[in-house]
């Protein structure tokens, strides 16, 4: 398994833990910046389906090319969506996208590995092979949310 495969099956665990810990309370709990537990946790999924749908279009075209992206812009359109969103709706979609991408980045040859990082190193863009980067920051914000006052 590469490392980044080895690092995004620590997250996904870690992040199903923490899925499996949550009260209806605890996905209410907002951060100081504006999303809630359960739309951080609809945000880890946009941005795992994402590079899904970018792995089955070079996937399917034969071919990487690059997808610029304003992760700001995106980001704040997205939050109302996130918000809006039934919690537990949230929660399943994280795991299910966590789960899915993770095994379609770990079934990637080493050949489109190295094509995908050619084109990163080219026009970098919004791609991250290891998942975990993104996770573990959202995961360690929610945690220290739900920590116990003092703790």
């Amino acid at each position: 398994m590469s490392d980044f495969g080895q690092a995004n099956a620590a997250s996904r665990r870690r992040l199903e833990d923490l899925a499996g810990r949550l009260a209806d309370q605890d996905l209410a709990r907002a951060t100081p910046y504006g999303w809630t537990v359960a739309a951080l946790l609809a945000h880890l999924a946009f941005w795992d389906q994402r590079v899904l749908a970018l792995v089955r279009r070079w996937q399917a075209a034969g071919r990487v090319d690059a997808s610029p992206i304003d992760a700001a812009a995106v980001n704040d359109a997205l939050r109302p969506l996130c918000l809006a969103l039934d919690p537990r709706a949230a929660v399943a979609l994280c795991l299910a996208s966590a789960a899915e991408v993770d095994a379609a980045l770990a079934a990637l040859p080493a050949g489109q590995i190295a094509a995908i990082e050619a084109e990163l190193q080219a026009n970098p863009f919004q791609f991250r092979f290891n998942r975990a980067l993104h996770r573990q920051d959202h995961l360690a914000d929610i945690e220290r949310l739900l920590a116990p006052a003092g703790a």
